[in-house]
């Protein structure tokens, strides 16, 4: 579905609103990675932020202050710029975003054990079996925003309706920081007062397409015949298009699947040919990693290196270890292993990837300890700059090898007089 936002419709009547059959809640978090990191700087709440990397990269999310100039999420680094030159750019923090997912994920799961996520910032839920519990699909709604904003201190945009694909066009139409019910009889003049980009899976291309049949609205998809809609888009879209714009979506919330890899990358600002940077830099990306298994509670067999060139040519190697990790320095020393294979002299190197797949539940997969490791060893530690980093910051411990020396401290470090 298009992220554009699109005026709410007008209701077709006055009475009180009836939540019943409305089981499926579509939640999204409100400019998620833009609203965590800003968790960190709360002096900039209230202006224009972009999150993302260099001019080389891409906009990651952006504060609705920056939108307005026309920023969005995907675009390249320097258009934003360009749109908003007065935004404050603020680097990523990945470890964050998944510490806070994993608690927005822990209070659907409280709610309701079907629970479908999206991504980070979205899931759908079914909370059909907890109305006797907690209420009305409204009332649970209200509950949910009221708990993320408290425990995690951003704000969610909640969609309720009958079904999947109705609730997440309410969730978007709710944003900011609101909520949109749709009962159940007013379903069809609700979606046939969109525009024809509010429909699931209508991108630049098919609207174009649909226009140029003058079809501006969903209610003008409504009453065209299927078979122009066929011939025009093809079998499948154009059967898709007619039935959303009747309102009719029978999937129902699929129960959480678990993820089947985790990772990071990184593109450079300027290509890279040095290998002691790339390495420092693949330390980080798998450091960065590590900590989002543990934090999902989940150990990987299978490390994929992934290197981008120069001239876009991109190749992965992979290794498979003898044991399940979670250790950052297990996963960053199969990396370096595979970069040095690869015996690359000199090379231009535009990205560097880092991804553990072969996923196992942490507390089904116990990591055998190593013959002369000490008691307290890699992992203790790993948890321990786990617990520091929660509660004070991501950049507060990490490897030495990653802390880059000031101007001034290097001035005055002390001379070698032998």
């Amino acid at each position: 579905m298009s992220r554009r936002q699109f005026a709410l419709p007008e209701r077709v009547g006055s009475a009180p609103l009836d939540d019943t059959g409305c089981t499926v809640l579509h939640v999204d978090m409100d400019a998620f990675y833009a609203s965590a990191t800003l968790l960190r700087h709360p002096e900039l709440v209230g202006t224009p932020v972009i999150i993302g990397g260099g001019h080389r990269g891409v906009v990651l999310s952006a504060t609705y202050e920056a939108r307005r100039f026309g920023v969005a999420s995907a675009m390249p680094m320097g258009r934003a710029r360009r749109l908003c030159p007065q935004a404050t750019v603020l680097p990523p923090d990945h470890d964050l975003y998944a510490t806070i997912s994993a608690g927005v994920m822990e209070t659907f799961r409280s709610v309701t054990p079907v629970v479908e996520p999206l991504s980070l910032d979205e899931a759908f839920l079914d909370v059909s079996g907890a109305l006797r519990r907690l209420g009305s699909p409204a009332t649970i709604g209200r509950q949910i925003r009221d708990a993320v904003h408290d425990e995690q201190g951003i704000t969610c945009s909640v969609g309720v309706a009958p079904s999947k694909f109705v609730a997440k066009l309410a969730s978007n139409l709710a944003k900011p920081d609101g909520m949109v019910v749709v009962p159940r009889d007013e379903v069809v003049p609700f979606v046939q007062q969109l525009p024809v980009a509010a429909l699931w899976g209508v991108g630049d291309k098919t609207e174009e397409a649909l226009v140029r049949l003058g079809l501006r609205t969903v209610a003008d998809i409504a009453h065209t015949p299927l078979t122009t809609l066929v011939r025009a888009l093809g079998a499948a879209t154009g059967q898709h298009l007619h039935e959303l714009a009747w309102g009719r979506d029978p999937r129902t919330v699929e129960r959480e699947q678990r993820e089947k890899s985790v990772g990071s990358d990184e593109t450079f600002e300027a290509d890279l040919d040095d290998a002691v940077l790339i390495r420092r830099h693949l330390l980080a990306l798998s450091e960065r990693t590590a900590a989002r298994m543990r934090a999902a509670g989940t150990t990987g067999r299978t490390m994929t290196l992934k290197v981008r060139f120069s001239d876009f040519t991109t190749i992965t190697r992979a290794r498979t270890l003898r044991e399940p990790t979670d250790s950052g320095r297990a996963i960053h020393e199969a990396a370096v292993g595979l970069f040095d294979a690869l015996g690359l002299q000199r090379a231009r190197i535009r990205l560097v990837g880092v991804r553990m797949s072969g996923l196992t539940p942490a507390h089904e997969a116990p990591i055998q300890g190593v013959i002369g490791e000490p008691e307290h060893g890699w992992r203790d530690a790993d948890r321990a700059v786990d617990r520091a980093r929660a509660r004070f910051g991501t950049g507060v411990v990490r490897p030495a090898s990653l802390i880059q020396p000031s101007p001034s401290t290097t001035a005055q470090r002390p001379r070698d007089l032998s």
